[in-house]
């Protein structure tokens, strides 16, 4: 395949398909089979070892580049060191993600003790329309479905946000969070019609993949029309990950999970046939105490690192081409996510089809040094893409990934099996997307990955 010919296949994941061929219908239930049955193989050969408004261009005179990542998820722990910082956002940035509302928060004491002497000034005066910036951190925040005990905190039952959000600056510690608290189509539009949004992350989703309508008109609001990028968790489960209204819709990157320092293969445990694999276990800050960590496992997790990845190569290329906004406003930046120059006063751009290539390029398969122990299934030298689609991404890829889109050192195409294989994934997804548009949302079941690991999940 030409470099043009695998450009031209990366630009259509952002556009779904608007007709349907009986061959494609064919070819989906043929490859469906396939892959099932490659499932089954697998399993037998280990089974003693069975997870806007358009954006608006701001001015940056004097503060650093930088990239707007947003996920949506249960609420977040505002109080934890994980999300502190010396920084003060600048006014223009707060007024570009329309913030209405600051909470000055108490950081001395418990978390209980904080909660309580900030309860009357904020936490009780805060409404669904409320967008807040807390000084003294990364965050600013918002809970548009206002249905939640204490709007945008995470619960004192729960801690998947806090986590989530943790997975982010664990990749890139310098990204602004525009936190959405939510489970809805009307979440996710919130952060998709924020100006300056680079990257919304989406840990949620009917168990087991389950084909129902879910959050994938609003993905694909913010990804076709907005320009920004998508990343979206895989199941819990060996589910393939195309139906998934979450991680299958073609204009989301969708994740799976594998065993990063350990054997490197694929987690029993988690989609198949994504976009890509992630980490899968890591240690995340706590929700209910100001500086406690815990170790947790899923797809949930995988997801937000990879946005904190994507969200770190856009600020270095924003640093070095000079672009001092975010988001890729139609309007303003040309549908860019990166809209700068060069030194020489060239102009520089980066779109989501080409981070994307770029991400797709970067990503590998490990070399088989499977642990029988380790509860992980190894990678299969045959079809591996069926598993863990284009492969394996960690905070390795960052570099290449830079080096690429800013024309230093491009990265090898990838074989053609691969691609060809991922060429099938696509038309499958297209396919499904345009067969079997969303109806109106329903109410179904929301599954949540937290602290016990592969037992629940939120994609």
């Amino acid at each position: 395949m030409t470099d043009a010919q695998a450009e031209d296949a990366i630009a259509t994941e952002l556009v779904p398909s608007s007709t349907i061929e009986p061959k494609s219908l064919i070819a989906v239930g043929i490859l469906t089979f396939l892959l099932i049955f490659s499932f089954f193989a697998l399993s037998l050969g280990s089974e003693s070892n069975l997870l806007q408004t358009d954006e608006t261009e701001s001015s940056n005179d004097d503060w650093r580049a930088f990239s707007v990542v947003a996920p949506i998820d249960t609420g977040i722990n505002v109080y934890h060191e994980h999300f502190r910082t010396n920084e003060t956002y600048p006014d223009w940035l707060l007024d570009g993600l329309g913030v209405n509302k600051v909470c000055e928060l108490t950081f001395e004491g418990t978390w209980q003790e904080r909660y309580d002497a900030d309860k009357v000034s904020c936490w009780d005066t805060l409404n669904a329309s409320d967008i807040v910036y807390f000084p003294g951190t990364k965050i600013i925040g918002s809970s548009p479905d206002g249905d939640s005990d204490i709007l945008i905190l995470d619960d004192p039952s729960d801690g998947h946000g806090s986590a989530v959000t943790g997975a982010v600056l664990d990749a890139n510690p310098n990204a602004v969070i525009f936190f959405v608290e939510g489970f809805s189509t009307e979440a996710v539009l919130a952060a998709a019609n924020q100006p300056l949004v680079d990257i919304i992350s989406t840990s949620f989703g009917a168990p087991g993949s389950l084909p129902v309508p879910g959050i994938e008109r609003g993905t694909e609001v913010a990804v076709v029309e907005k320009g920004k990028m998508h990343a979206g968790a895989a199941d819990n489960s060996p589910s393939p990950a195309i139906q998934d209204a979450t991680a299958g819709p073609p204009w989301s990157i969708g994740i799976a999970g594998y065993a990063e320092e350990g054997d490197d293969q694929k987690e029993i445990m988690s989609g198949s046939y994504p976009d890509i694999s992630a980490d899968w276990t890591q240690v995340l800050p706590n929700h209910d105490d100001i500086d406690g960590y815990h170790e947790t496992s899923g797809t949930s997790f995988a997801t937000p690192r990879t946005a904190g990845i994507l969200s770190f190569v856009l600020e270095s290329l924003r640093t070095e081409f000079n672009d001092d906004s975010s988001g890729a406003s139609p309007a303003m930046r040309d549908g860019m996510l990166v809209n700068g120059s060069d030194e020489d006063g060239n102009p520089f751009q980066v779109s989501n089809d080409q981070v994307r290539e770029a991400l797709n390029r970067s990503a590998w398969y490990p070399d088989l040094d499977w642990d029988p122990t380790s509860g992980t299934m190894p990678i299969s030298p045959v079809a591996p893409c069926t598993q863990t689609g284009w492969g394996l991404v960690n905070l390795s890829n960052i570099q290449p990934i830079i080096a690429h889109l800013n024309q230093t050192a491009e990265l090898s195409q990838r074989p053609g099996d691969v691609v060809a294989c991922m060429n099938a994934n696509q038309e499958m997804r297209e396919t499904y997307w345009s067969a079997y548009p969303s109806a109106p949302q329903t109410d179904f079941v929301i599954s949540v990955t937290g602290s016990q690991g592969a037992e629940r999940r939120l994609d």
